[in-house]
């Protein structure tokens, strides 16, 4: 979907950020709180070259940028998925300028450069807080355990 098409989702218009890469329940229950607070929610995804730049680990994302874009387009809660490049997605907040952009609870408003933007023309950020012990990086480390048991 082009930003043409998405300046017309309803609005308030729900904005987050993400890898989003082996998608758990975490993301999905994160996903379908940040879709109540509006009408709408889009989702911009890290390219793979913007998620190896946020140095989570090798070989991540585990899921190419594509395929990580069709399943989260496939869940109820997500209105649009876009993708970015760069280390932000400020170029998209700028675009739509939704109502409200949504992060999870580990970040801090005083951290996210996006947060002044967003407050430019009006829009408020939401931390939603996370599943406890519900990670990709939790689920990296159990598949980890899990082969080396096999082995």
């Amino acid at each position: 979907m082009d930003s043409q098409h998405l300046i017309y989702l309803p609005r308030p218009m729900v904005f987050t950020n993400g890898v989003f890469d082996l998608l758990h329940a975490g993301h999905v229950q994160y996903l379908a709180q940040a879709r109540q607070l509006g009408a709408s929610l889009v989702v911009a995804l890290n390219s793979d070259t913007s998620a190896r730049r946020l140095g989570k680990g090798p070989g991540r994302p585990f899921v190419c940028a594509g395929e990580r874009q069709a399943v989260l387009a496939a869940l109820t809660s997500v209105s649009a998925v876009v993708l970015f490049d760069e280390d932000t997605p400020v170029r998209w907040l700028r675009t739509l300028k939704p109502e409200i952009y949504v992060k999870g609870g580990d970040y801090k408003l005083e951290d996210l450069p996006e947060a002044a933007e967003v407050a430019a023309w009006g829009g408020r950020v939401q931390l939603l807080p996370l599943r406890p012990g519900v990670s990709t990086s939790a689920l990296v480390y159990r598949i980890q355990c899990a082969a080396e048991v096999l082995q």
